[in-house]
């Protein structure tokens, strides 16, 4: 299975590009919000994707679908599970930058959520039954790449490397928060409620 493709890229369409890799041409599907970054790449730039694979019984041809961040990949996975959100439908709807999409998630947000290409009220609401509680590392995406996560010792220091490896924010920005957050909360014990604090506290910056 194809997970990441780095290489040439050959040609631009609406939704989707054309990499040299190997030399193999893969054509890779691109949410608007990937596409964008593309902007000021032309034919013969050097490119990479992290890569969601999709293949069914239905669908036999591969689908390559794209994204800038591993977290970004990670998302559109769980965006996937919610009921009637397919890739190809998934694709479509990523036209806003993944953590604002997280944060109406977070925020019980059905409105904004519905401004997503192909998303309606009710998909709406079993977006945010679904995910919700579970959006705030994705709440905290900075826009720009990021390099792969690196092992952590303790969970303090696994936050530290997700906020600054993945998530793109600089490592005195990212200790500030962990500090202030566990300041707030002396109490934190793991990743998920550290990231919860850290959330709330950004909210209010």
């Amino acid at each position: 299975m194809i997970a990441y493709i780095q290489g040439t890229l050959i040609k631009k369409d609406e939704d989707r590009v054309l990499v040299l890799a190997n030399q193999i041409g893969y054509e890779v599907l691109l949410p608007a919000v990937v596409m964008e970054t593309l902007n000021d790449k032309h034919a013969g730039d050097e490119v990479a994707f992290h890569i969601y694979y999709h293949q069914t019984e239905r669908q036999p041809k591969p689908t390559l679908i794209g994204f800038n961040l591993e977290v970004e990949k990670e998302f559109f996975q769980r965006f996937i599970s919610v009921e009637d959100i397919g890739p190809l439908k998934a694709v479509k709807a990523l036209d806003t930058p993944v953590r604002d999409i997280a944060r109406a998630i977070e925020n019980n947000d059905g409105k904004a959520l519905q401004q997503l290409k192909g998303i309606g009220k009710r998909t709406a609401q079993k977006v945010i039954a679904t995910l919700a509680g579970k959006m705030d590392k994705f709440a905290l995406i900075r826009k720009g790449e990021a390099p792969p996560p690196a092992p952590a010792e303790d969970f303090v220091r696994l936050v530290l490397d997700v906020l600054t490896r993945q998530l793109g924010h600089k490592s005195t920005d990212a200790q500030r928060m962990v500090t202030e957050a566990l300041k707030r909360n002396p109490d934190i014990t793991g990743p998920e409620d550290l990231f919860d604090e850290i959330y709330r506290g950004e909210q209010f910056a």
